[in-house]
């Protein structure tokens, strides 16, 4: 629904949207269906609904030929909602990590073989803006907070996860398979991940996952420094502290 007082820009991205807000009071639809409703050609919405079939936004049954909400919708809602919920319950923790570890915390969330990082808070000492990070990726084997979900997942959803041939994204990266599953293994062990300049060269990193009640990781919490200033004793420090933090927010989630 267009938002009062706003201008619609983009004729063919409303329309498209329209389509797919059609799904929201009745599903399974078909094209006569959806272009009865709207006034639209039925060619204009055949292109519309397969388009977004193509991006795996709608399914099509293929008996019928009628379209359904797909998979893609469900992951952008998932998002939505551990986006708002975790946001909200972690950022406060996340100032306290900082503040008591003078790094910078970041919060985030497992998607396919990468983590997107969700939020980042930096002590008051920094002054550094936390919003540079939101949106970006990396790969879940090369990371602290990645490898620490790895080792909350069952062995097949970790499997897939990290399947295929892994990028060395410095001299550090671990890209054996059988030292990796070993490196998981470890990090299950101890309840931490640790991430030895093997994402970016010069940068350590300890992470833990955080577990929602049905006991699955949804997010995870890391403290990333200069390597110089991560020395063992810190290390096992701030995973402390990560961990104090971390069972707070887990009674939340």
């Amino acid at each position: 629904m267009k938002e009062v007082g706003t201008e619609v820009k983009v004729k063919s991205l409303q329309k498209a949207l329209e389509v797919l807000g059609c799904f929201v009071e009745k599903q399974p639809l078909g094209v006569t269906e959806i272009s009865e409703k709207l006034g639209l050609y039925k060619s204009n919405v055949h292109n519309i609904l397969t388009t977004f079939k193509a991006m795996g936004y709608l399914e099509q049954d293929p008996d019928s030929g009628k379209f359904r909400l797909g998979m893609a919708i469900f992951t952008l809602s998932r998002a939505l909602r551990e986006n708002l919920d975790i946001s909200r319950i972690a950022l406060p923790f996340m100032r306290r990590i900082a503040d008591e570890s003078g790094e910078v915390v970041y919060l985030s969330i497992p998607r396919g073989d990468e983590v997107i990082y969700l939020e980042a808070v930096y002590p008051e000492s920094q002054k550094l803006p936390g919003s540079i990070v939101t949106g970006e990726r990396a790969k879940m084997y090369c990371t602290s907070v990645g490898k620490a979900i790895l080792s909350r997942m069952d062995e097949e959803e970790r499997a897939s996860r990290i399947q295929g041939p892994l990028t060395a994204f410095t001299e550090y990266t671990i890209t054996d398979q059988r030292k990796l599953e070993e490196e998981i293994r470890i990090t299950g062990e101890r309840g931490y991940g640790l991430d030895n300049m093997e994402l970016m060269f010069g940068i350590k990193c300890v992470g833990v996952a955080l577990i929602n009640h049905s006991g699955h990781p949804e997010a995870g919490l890391s403290i990333s420094a200069p390597s110089l200033r991560m020395s063992e004793e810190k290390i096992q420090t701030f995973a402390g502290i990560l961990h104090h933090y971390g069972q707070e927010i887990q009674k939340r989630l």
